[in-house]
């Protein structure tokens, strides 16, 4: 029977609207210098791990394209598949879309704010409706139902479009043996290790994750984390990195 192969979530680089403290949502902006440094760090961290990636998966914006050929590059693997698919897009989010996250705690109060930004089933106000329909004419959702692109989403919502992912997609490959490495957003491998660890609510409120900085998961063969959270390759990094994610909009 052959062993399941390892899979590698990454959050892009730092973008520029992370560098200004602002949610980003479904905006597609580019990586900041910061983050185009990161990006290949994370590919070099690879390489030292001896985890070379068959196969890549990123969302459709431009910071997790960017983010994921850095790091081919940096590990000369320009040459592997790369599948890309909106179920792994950042989270919709709404009318805070390109807001100030400082403004936002101050005008909803720390209580609103941390249950938008991290609880399971918190969400903020939709998308207004003019910009929506301008998302929905975006060439890059042309096969998709209108609606099947949300106004606004929570992280139970982002676990509903992504589980679907893990299933017919990333398991099938990965129980080929085959390395596999996500390059997404923030939100997005947030709501995949829901799924992959079955995280209560509890946990998903304190489950931050940091830009640039490689968390392996291998399975048994049910396809169970054998380490329930993964690991990360730089673990104080992440860490260090993480705690500065949790703070965002407090200072």
């Amino acid at each position: 029977m052959t062993v399941p192969g390892t899979l590698v979530l990454l959050r892009h680089g730092q973008s520029t609207t992370n560098a200004a403290g602002r949610f980003t949502g479904w905006l597609d902006v580019p990586l900041t210098t910061d983050g185009e440094r990161q990006a290949a760090a994370a590919g070099a961290l690879l390489a030292r791990h001896a985890l070379l990636p068959d196969i890549v998966h990123t969302s459709i914006m431009a910071r997790s394209i960017r983010s994921a050929d850095l790091v081919l590059n940096t590990l000369d693997r320009s040459w592997i598949p790369v599948h890309r698919t909106w179920r792994l897009n950042e989270r919709q989010y709404g009318a805070l879309t390109g807001r100030c996250k400082k403004e936002v705690r101050a005008e909803a109060g720390p209580t609103l704010y941390h249950h938008w930004r991290r609880s399971l089933h918190g969400k903020p106000a939709p998308l207004p409706a003019q910009q929506l329909t301008r998302l929905r004419a975006d060439p890059r959702y042309a096969t998709l139902r209108p609606d099947a692109l949300p106004a606004v989403e929570s992280l139970a919502d982002m676990t509903a479009r992504i589980a679907p992912y893990w299933a017919d997609v990333l398991a099938p490959q990965l129980l080929t043996g085959a390395t596999v490495l996500v390059v997404a957003h923030g939100n997005s491998v947030r709501a995949l290790a829901t799924v992959l660890d079955q995280l209560c609510e509890d946990e998903v409120l304190g489950l931050n994750i940091p830009t640039g900085q490689p968390l392996r998961y291998d399975f048994d063969h049910a396809m169970r984390p054998r380490v329930r959270g993964g690991t990360y390759l730089n673990p104080d990094a992440a860490l260090t990195q993480a705690e500065l994610v949790a703070a965002e909009g407090h200072t």
